[in-house]
């Protein structure tokens, strides 16, 4: 299946990993990268701008895309964070096409389906990505939001705000 299949936001959340055998893990597994004890002057954020579902690919590939363009520009001195966390645990009835596939399905009977990843809800107008820069990096944090939201399955709007002390 796509994954533009999974996008949207239907029915109650499947979440309770404890009644789910051969649940899979999520791909990403860092959340928080670049220098976190360091105080900086501006944050950026990457902003949502529609009710989706984003797989944990999807996030771990704008975490790739964003840290990438970060690193380069910048060494150390940023802070990336990536705010949801893909609790929605996916599923799919998978159905067999080709020759003689009538026998090794049944349709629709039994389909509740088998679980084959995870994806993180986001609300409209919620940060998904957020960069802490000081003056100097506002426009490498810019171009890296960017990056990274060409890989999420939303249009996304970056929003930059001073920190205040």
């Amino acid at each position: 299946m796509k994954a533009r299949n999974y996008r949207q936001v239907k029915g109650q959340a499947y979440t309770r990993k404890k009644y789910i055998r051969g649940s899979p893990p999520p791909k990403i597994t860092k959340f928080t990268m670049g220098d976190p004890k360091s105080s900086f002057e501006y944050q950026a954020f990457l902003i949502s701008q529609k009710e989706v579902q984003i797989r944990h690919n999807a996030l771990e590939a704008a975490r790739v895309a964003t840290n990438r363009v970060l690193s380069e520009k910048l060494g150390e001195g940023y802070l990336l964070r990536i705010l949801p966390y893909p609790h929605a645990v996916l599923r799919e009835n998978k159905m067999i096409f080709g020759a003689h596939a009538d026998r090794l399905q049944d349709g629709m009977r039994k389909a509740f389906g088998k679980p084959i990843g995870t994806a993180a809800r986001v609300k409209s107008n919620q940060p998904v990505l957020v960069v802490n820069v000081n003056e100097d990096g506002l426009e490498v944090a810019r171009e890296a939001l960017k990056r990274g939201g060409a890989k999420l399955p939303m249009p996304c709007r970056i929003f930059i705000e001073k920190i205040v002390d």
